[in-house]
């Protein structure tokens, strides 16, 4: 996923700020973290299954991982931004300031973050989909 960001930034001319190192590592760390929270996902989704079905599994439950972890991701780093402007630890402020500043980063990650996993990072969640399925005949 770091790839397909760099591909993204550099062929694309979508503009990733001054960040791009740290973005990069955000996006390799959600799909790597994402592979190993859909893993078990899919074999139990996928057992005893057709291979369409087994193919459908892997795309699905690899694909929205990815894009659920890597957001969680880019929204933990938001936080850690923002925090030292927040209210003191677990005062009523806080948990408002936790919510909405979460709900920033996702809805920001929704709107800037999305465009660099296309068409790429599609493209290898299909392959690999294929393959993965192919493999668990």
């Amino acid at each position: 996923m770091a790839g397909c960001f760099a591909l993204s930034v550099h062929l694309l001319g979508r503009s990733g700020g001054s960040h791009q190192p740290l973005l990069a590592f955000i996006y390799g760390a959600g799909g790597a973290l994402a592979w190993l929270t859909a893993l078990p996902i899919i074999r139990v989704a996928a057992f005893g299954r057709q291979s369409e079905t087994v193919l459908a599994a892997w795309f699905l439950f690899l694909g929205m991982g990815t894009i659920a972890v890597t957001a969680g991701l880019f929204a933990l780093q938001y936080r850690i931004f923002y925090a030292q402007w927040h209210a003191p630890f677990l005062s009523r402020v806080w948990f408002l300031q936790q919510i909405f500043t979460s709900a920033s980063a996702l809805y920001q990650f929704a709107v800037l973050g999305l465009r660099h996993f296309l068409p790429f990072a599609f493209l290898l969640l299909f392959v690999v989909s294929l393959a993965m399925s192919r493999r668990n005949r």
